[in-house]
């Protein structure tokens, strides 16, 4: 099964089994559209804004093979718990954000952290799946002065120490500080390409679409630089009937392919 994707003259063919997830939760105000941010644009702003929800999608050529990954910014206050779990149950890979200078926030990491589990472990009984669950757990804001820190680093250390699937960072989305080395070692976990974290590929913008995919592309490229992302600026979150699907199949065994709505870049 393929996913298609058109922008312009450009189609984009992305494999169902390369199309993941990345699910990002925490409390309000804790940096997580900081972060994703600097994953996707390498900027930060300072103005805060609110989230709801927020989707994001990114395309990768790596040495000639498509990916794709979706990316889910949740809002801190999850007004729908329904809603809450629904995007945990159709996540690949996790990143729970905290703020190290707010104890309440690391606190509800903790409570996302056993829920996640919880959901997936379900889930995993009823699908008879084997997969890994892989998940970093972040605390931002380390440029703040030590004597604002509320969560002492062991803490969060202590939360990962039973799961070779599992990481804690410390890092400054303002400062641009250990994100790319967050994002390497949570696609290492999940098993994906090493050039998917943010430094290790050529950024190319939707005007070049076209040669994206081309062969005569790839090839002239690779001696320079194999590994290619492209963000999808017009993608749409797939639909909660279309989640809700992809859950029912899986659970089912209607397919044992990994299928979701196809988003559509214009």
């Amino acid at each position: 099964m393929m996913k298609t994707m058109s922008g312009g003259n450009c189609n984009l063919n992305v494999p169902a089994k390369n199309s993941y997830r990345m699910v990002v939760l925490g409390a309000s105000r804790v940096g997580k559209s900081s972060i994703v941010s600097r994953f996707l644009n390498g900027r930060f702003e300072d103005q805060y804004t609110p989230t709801i929800e927020d989707f994001h999608r990114k395309v990768y050529n790596i040495r000639g093979d498509m990916y794709q990954l979706d990316i889910l910014d949740t809002s801190g206050n999850h007004p729908f718990p329904a809603m809450r779990r629904l995007s945990i149950l159709t996540g690949d890979v996790f990143i729970l954000v905290f703020s190290l200078d707010n104890r309440e926030s690391f606190d509800e990491v903790k409570r996302l952290q056993k829920q996640i589990l919880e959901v997936k472990s379900c889930l995993k009984n009823k699908t008879k799946e084997s997969a890994d669950l892989p998940m970093v757990i972040c605390g931002n804001k380390n440029d703040h002065s030590e004597i604002f820190r509320k969560v002492r680093t062991d803490e969060g250390e202590n939360l990962v120490s039973s799961d070779e699937n599992c990481a804690y960072f410390e890092v400054s989305a303002k400062k641009n500080t250990n994100v790319d080395e967050m994002f390497y070692v949570l696609f290492s976990m999940a098993k994906l390409p090493h050039e998917m974290s943010p430094s290790l590929h050529r950024k190319i913008s939707i005007q070049y679409g076209d040669p994206f995919q081309q062969k005569s592309f790839r090839m002239r490229r690779v001696k320079d630089m194999d590994a290619y992302g492209m963000i999808s600026p017009f993608a749409r979150r797939p639909s909660v009937n279309s989640d809700l699907k992809y859950i029912k199949s899986k659970v089912l065994r209607e397919g044992q392919s990994r299928e979701r709505e196809k988003c559509t870049v214009q």
